[in-house]
């Protein structure tokens, strides 16, 4: 059953990119990181941890694996951010919100809007820490980098 999912969530990935009328060339790249951050976020949620931590979690992914595939291919983020985001988007719960709104059982639509909410909230909140994770990143290999260079200075002087 995860395998059907997997290739689905490529395939729809993969689909969306298309329809966005993105290179060829990203297409693969975009699918691989949707699989791979659904991977992560069907995992977290059969070891029940949660949806808003699923969702985290798979944004977080989605923003780290977009930003290196971008430097990688030399192309904007987005271009891998966007399809990526595709099985994470709240779209059955808001679905299930405004119908339950519509047929007056305000009880279970607030139940749903706070999911969207909460759903929306982690996605933005992960590619946050995406970019702060990435910035950390190129700080520490600056600074090693710096480091080694200092260091073969020195070597040199004597």
């Amino acid at each position: 059953m995860l395998i059907i999912d997997l290739l689905f969530t490529y395939i729809a990935t993969v689909a969306f990119g298309v329809l966005l009328n993105l290179p060829h060339r990203a297409l693969n790249m975009a699918g691989l990181i949707g699989t791979l951050s659904f991977l992560a976020y069907k995992l977290l949620m059969m070891a029940h941890s949660g949806l808003v931590t699923a969702n985290l979690v798979g944004a977080v992914l989605i923003g780290v694996l977009s930003m290196q595939a971008a430097k990688w291919l030399k192309m904007p983020v987005i271009i891998f951010n966007i399809p990526a985001l595709v099985p994470f988007v709240p779209g059955g719960q808001a679905y299930q919100m405004v119908k339950n709104f519509a047929l007056a059982d305000n009880t279970v639509a607030f139940s749903f809007l706070f999911q969207v909410i909460e759903i929306a909230g982690a996605i933005a909140f992960g590619f946050l820490l995406a970019e702060l994770f990435i910035r950390l990143q190129q700080k520490l290999l600056d600074w090693l980098v710096s480091r080694r260079k200092a260091s073969d200075r020195d070597i040199k002087r004597y």
